[in-house]
């Protein structure tokens, strides 16, 4: 029971820096945090989305690859891959349409950074329980 509550505690703290890292007013000012990174190294961009690799951490550790981790793992995947796409299209590329110029200018609230901290420590809880 302590070790579960310390593996929940530890995804909490890391969503909680993954969302510092990435806070920006705008959804492109948060693929443009991300890019910085992405055009250092893919590894380093990876490495910032912390909360990702100690999920797949905690899987190889406690041996526990449920319903509700793959559910962890596949949204966490959806999101990193969604961003890398986002990052490709804008700087590698150099396209945009005006759909996408309208979704990067869309304001986030303050509170839209902390929904991992609400979704995810919970799922983990659950799915080591």
């Amino acid at each position: 029971m302590e070790t579960l509550l310390e593996l929940t505690l530890l995804l909490a703290l890391f969503e909680l820096i993954e969302a510092l890292l990435q806070r920006a007013p705008t959804l492109g000012g948060v693929i443009e945090r991300l890019y910085y990174w992405y055009q250092k190294s893919i590894f380093l961009f990876l490495g910032i989305h912390l909360s990702f690799v100690y999920t797949l951490f905690v899987v190889i550790v406690t041996d526990r690859l449920n319903m509700a981790m793959i559910v962890i793992l596949a949204m966490k995947v959806f999101d990193i891959f969604y961003k890398i796409e986002i990052i490709r299209t804008l700087y590698i590329k150099k396209e945009s349409n005006p759909e996408l110029e309208m979704m990067l200018s869309w304001r986030l609230p303050s509170w839209f950074f902390l929904t991992g901290l609400l979704l995810y420590p919970p799922m983990l809880y659950y799915a080591l329980s």
